[in-house]
């Protein structure tokens, strides 16, 4: 955030929220009991394949969410009145009468909720920081997945740590993800140790490893640093599944102000940049926005919905905005 004198410090492209708040204020910092406090405004939500006409992900922006998918259950002999789309015609040329494979669909879906809590998601210039507003959509968006009856399983990673939770349909696979996110939220401070973050790509393949096919995955990050690879593995995982990108910004990336000084360090070395440059200012300019214009370039080229999300807005309400539905 910015001081009175419009200087600000910045480590590896972001302004941290001050550590003396942190203890105190959920704006800046979340704990187990505000994401637990989320449950019941979550059920205003919906993640099912039929989405209100003007939702992002109801197939007139992206691809439908397809719902769980189909278990075998027989093959049997042609009946009158199968579907003839359901005719398995290898067995019925090997066997010479007509077959039908019996499908049944599963009884509930596997769901991926993956959440960067890295240093680049400790910033926010107006109402909340990216790293809350991305934990407050994975809280609301995990309890309603489980109330819809899916499994619930997630992947939280910060700077330095990984934990991953197997999808399950149980209140205790929800508790572990609600834990993991506080845990990560609890490390963001900003005398915390310059550190090489682990990449968003090694996240992904994780997440392909562990969603083969036919699960929702949202992603909640600002997906800082993104290369051919990043896009290559999103292309895999959207190929296989429904994938969701919740894609965490702040205004401050919209409108650079031009009157600040930011002292950029990596822990070691530290650099001051003065926006009052014109030149220096439409180059931080340049860096904030393109990465915002390459997620959203996915949504056009891939098919893969996007939920802009602003750390400077309440979470829930442009959630619902966003979904199609009326605000309350």
């Amino acid at each position: 955030m910015a001081t009175s004198d419009h200087a600000a410090r910045v480590r590896t492209g972001t302004v941290p929220a001050t550590a003396s708040a942190s203890a105190v204020d959920p704006r800046i910092s979340v704990d187990l009991a505000h994401l637990r406090s989320l449950e019941s405004r979550a059920k205003s939500l919906t993640f099912l394949p039929r989405q209100p006409a003007r939702s992002v992900l109801n197939g007139r922006h992206a691809s439908r969410l397809r719902g769980r998918g189909l278990n075998f259950e027989e093959l049997r002999t042609y009946l009158p009145g199968d579907d003839v789309r359901s005719i398995d015609w290898k067995v019925t040329a090997r066997t010479g009468k007509p077959h039908v494979r019996v499908m049944t669909e599963e009884r509930d879906r596997p769901s991926l909720i993956v959440v960067d809590q890295r240093m680049s998601m400790f910033f926010g210039s107006e109402l909340n920081t990216k790293a809350v507003t991305a934990a407050e959509a994975a809280a609301l968006a995990a309890f309603r997945i489980l109330e819809q009856g899916d499994r619930i399983g997630g992947v939280v990673f910060g700077d330095e740590i990984v934990a991953e939770i197997r999808p399950q349909r149980s209140r205790a696979a929800l508790d572990r993800l609600l834990m993991a996110l506080a845990e990560a939220n609890g490390l963001l401070h900003a005398e915390a140790p310059a550190v090489e973050p682990i990449p968003l790509t090694r996240i992904l393949q994780s997440v392909a490893r562990m969603a083969p096919r036919n699960h929702l995955i949202i992603i909640l990050s600002d997906f800082d640093v993104v290369d051919d690879e990043t896009e290559r593995l999103v292309t895999a995982i959207a190929r296989r599944n429904d994938l969701v990108l919740g894609l965490v910004s702040d205004p401050f990336a919209d409108n650079v102000p031009a009157d600040m000084r930011l002292v950029v360090s990596d822990g070691s070395l530290q650099a001051e940049i003065d926006t009052g440059d014109r030149t220096a200012h439409q180059r931080v300019a340049d860096m904030a926005t393109g990465r915002l214009a390459t997620i959203l370039d996915w949504q056009r080229r891939l098919g893969v919905p996007v939920l802009p999300l602003s750390a400077a807005e309440e979470t829930l309400p442009q959630i619902r905005r966003l979904m199609g539905l009326r605000q309350r």
